[in-house]
């Protein structure tokens, strides 16, 4: 045990670390929902028997479900994994003391 009670090793502050979580998972977040929409995108398109463009296939109005996606994406996955991450040293923390 370091002097003052903590861990040796354990960064005193935890910021940076979350920081550096939220942002790599802000990207992931951000191209896997617009990914994701627009795979929602190609199956209404095909419920609504919506035209497809003949050249790339792509549905209709998929920039739309795109951007909505992307944006939700960016804000869920990061929001997600903080939580989790928070969660999981507090019960790390509550379990060393006992």
């Amino acid at each position: 045990m370091a002097a003052g009670g903590e861990r040796e090793g354990a960064p005193e502050d935890t910021r940076p670390h979350y920081l550096g979580v939220g942002c790599f998972s802000v990207i992931a977040g951000f191209a896997g929902g617009g990914m994701i929409a627009v795979l929602i995108a190609k199956i209404v398109g095909a419920f609504a028997r919506c035209p497809t463009e003949s050249e790339t296939g792509a549905p209709c109005n998929w920039f739309t479900y795109a951007v909505v996606g992307a944006i939700a994406g960016a804000i869920i996955l990061p929001t997600l994994t903080i939580s989790l991450l928070r969660r999981g040293r507090k019960r790390a923390q509550h379990l060393e003391r006992g």
